[in-house]
């Protein structure tokens, strides 16, 4: 039986309607099921191109995460500087920005009046201070908390991770922190103030000295402030009267303590108008010069001790 060629036409678009048919069907299917399934791994309304982040988004984020990315800190770095004349301390560390805190306590120095010009200083790129760790087993944690600074901050600038046990003499920048104020004033020069306040002169100097008596080389514990007989001694910083008395060295004397580890020593007066136990300010007159005791004529022996060893009274006075 021979087909005809419209027949085998008409056949070919039968077959080419049921087949579209068909797929539209298997679409639809597939279609339907995705709607009650729903599949892992899947996104949706993706554009071309990367998401845009705006500071708004940021601040959401941390806010939301509780702290802040390590990253959006400041980086520690130093510079350095050379000391011209006329420069201060204060000064310096207006020009860069930090505190005179951090260049005291980077720089270990230990009385900001004796800089000399043409030291180097090194500067860093944020305020804080150098601490020295004392007992193994201190974390960044524990620092961070002992000066009231960020933890999350003081991490990132040590790259060390808050826990981590460190050792004994180990240093750590500690950002924001700042000296104690007894610290601060005594590298300063401005702890005491000068016992005498009439006018005076200094008649032997805190140090080795020819001994006025014998002429030997002998070490002078204090400095003596000659002046008229009967002149006002003062406390030099608030503190408790904890001695009074007579030696033969001293001639009649007082002994203040104070706070830090610091007392003090005012000898050979003609009079002692403070008792002890009794509470001084640096406005309490506590003696009048004179010359009693191991003296060659009226003045005032005065001696700084912190920690029981005597220091130059000179770098710590205004």
């Amino acid at each position: 039986m021979k087909l005809r060629k419209s027949h085998l036409i008409f056949a070919a678009e039968c077959l080419s309607i049921v087949f579209a048919a068909c797929s539209l069907v298997v679409l639809a299917t597939i279609a339907i099921g995705s709607m009650h399934e729903p599949q892992n791994g899947q996104g949706g309304l993706e554009t071309p191109g990367l998401p845009i982040v705006t500071e708004e988004t940021l601040e959401a984020s941390q806010s939301a995460n509780g702290d802040i990315p390590a990253e959006n800190f400041p980086s520690l770095s130093y510079s350095a500087y050379r000391v011209r004349e006329g420069d201060m301390i204060g000064k310096i560390a207006e020009n860069f920005g930090i505190t005179q805190d951090t260049l005291i306590s980077v720089n270990n120095i230990r009385a900001t009046r004796l800089i000399q010009i043409g030291t180097y200083l090194k500067i860093p790129s944020v305020a804080g201070i150098l601490y020295t760790v004392k007992k193994d087993g201190e974390t960044i944690g524990d620092i961070a908390k002992k000066y009231e600074v960020s933890t999350e901050k003081c991490s990132a600038m040590n790259n060390l991770a808050t826990d981590v046990s460190l050792s004994a003499g180990a240093s750590v920048f500690v950002p924001d922190a700042e000296m104690d104020w007894v610290t601060r004033q005594e590298i300063n020069g401005d702890l005491f103030k000068k016992p005498i306040k009439a006018r005076w002169y200094l008649s032997s100097p805190y140090g080795w000295r020819a001994s006025p008596f014998t002429g030997s080389r002998t070490y002078h514990g204090g400095v003596d402030m000659a002046c008229p007989q009967g002149t006002s001694i003062y406390a030099a910083l608030p503190g408790k009267v904890t001695a009074t008395g007579y030696n033969n060295t001293y001639g009649n004397y007082v002994i203040i303590t104070h706070h830090s580890g610091y007392k003090t020593l005012y000898g050979h007066m003609s009079a002692i108008l403070a008792v002890c136990g009794q509470y001084v300010t640096q406005e309490s007159k506590i003696g009048r010069v004179g010359s009693t005791g191991l003296s060659t004529g009226p003045h005032l022996h005065f001696t700084v001790f912190k920690n029981n060893k005597s220091v130059n009274p000179i770098k710590l006075w205004n």
